[in-house]
């Protein structure tokens, strides 16, 4: 875990940072001063650290009142809704979260994928012996789609189950630990013949709705899904047809749409749905890690080094 106290090499002189809304993650002023920095007010700032994920709006209200803030620091991978209001396009240097949770989000994937595939969520609800079920991961086919920190992150937890994976990701470029890569247009041939299909891809007009009726129809029967990226990517009304006809064997969400899942939906009562509340990074999980982010590319703006975590305007994200 990184130490936010070991600060070699310090700005030689603060840099003004505004973290805004105040009070909301008060962590990050820390994190702020352990990279060098000064926490000011947003019309003295160079840096602006935005810690609400639901108000897009009030981060563009400051920025139009602030012109002078250069940087603008997200807390998150999922920056949709920022870019739904075209904010990336300012001019500005944006930075978000991508990387920061991958570790602890691969994690999750991995333990919803061995859930899923050993039978969990019948055996948790089981009051008696029962058969014989499950099945290993060891050599199976695995299909990631997204080619981002989650999935290095997934694919070095897989090692040692020696899968066969094959990875979808835009640029289509190789990907250690995968036995492929292919551009999206190769999805459904990726789905074919795979025994285990996790989403860890950002959300975006040509992403969402990516698993659908046709795309479950092309996993084979005994496939299960696994979602750690966004509700949106799966098309929830062709999921829960899939799953009471057994198109294929289950699937193990941390994300839903709609997000939360309400009382009494369908999935709710299904034996071959595992259900998580986006639980793959908790807050508590994120603390030390979005600190060390925010720390590092404080002192980053300081020496005038390339900061991490830059959103391309063009992709959303």
């Amino acid at each position: 875990m990184p130490d936010l106290h070991l600060v070699p090499d310090m700005p030689s002189s603060p840099v003004p940072v505004a973290v805004l809304p105040e009070g909301l993650r008060p962590h990050l002023v820390d994190a702020v001063v352990a990279g060098g920095g000064e926490v000011v007010s947003p019309d003295r700032a160079r840096m602006l650290v935005w810690t609400d994920p639901n108000d897009a709006a009030g981060v563009s209200d400051v920025l139009t009142a602030n012109p002078d803030i250069e940087v603008v620091q997200l807390l998150w991978a999922g920056v949709e809704a920022f870019a739904a209001l075209g904010l990336f396009d300012d001019g500005r240097k944006w930075l978000c979260g991508k990387g920061v949770y991958a570790d602890p989000v691969a994690e999750h994937a991995l333990m919803l994928s061995l859930a899923g595939l050993r039978g969990l969520p019948g055996r948790v609800t089981a009051r008696g012996w029962g058969p014989q079920w499950g099945t290993s991961l060891i050599g199976r086919r695995v299909t990631v789609l997204g080619g981002g920190g989650i999935t290095e992150s997934f694919l070095r937890l897989l090692g040692p189950f020696e899968p066969d994976i094959t990875v979808v990701r835009r640029s289509g470029e190789p990907l250690e630990g995968a036995s492929r890569v292919v551009t999206p247009d190769g999805t459904l041939d990726a789905l074919d013949g795979a025994d285990l299909v996790v989403l860890a891809l950002a959300l975006t007009e040509e992403t969402a709705g990516v698993i659908d009726a046709g795309a479950l129809a092309a996993m084979p029967d005994h496939a299960w899904l696994v979602n750690v990226a966004r509700g949106q990517h799966v098309v929830t009304d062709d999921l829960v047809v899939a799953l009471r006809d057994g198109v294929i064997a289950g699937a193990a969400l941390d994300v839903t749409d709609p997000e939360p899942l309400p009382d009494g939906h369908p999935l709710w009562g299904m034996d071959n749905a595992i259900i998580t509340p986006h639980t793959a990074n908790t807050e508590a999980m994120a603390v030390p890690l979005v600190s060390a982010r925010v720390t590092a590319n404080v002192r980053r703006l300081g020496d005038d080094r390339p900061l991490i975590g830059p959103v391309d305007p063009a992709l959303g994200y």
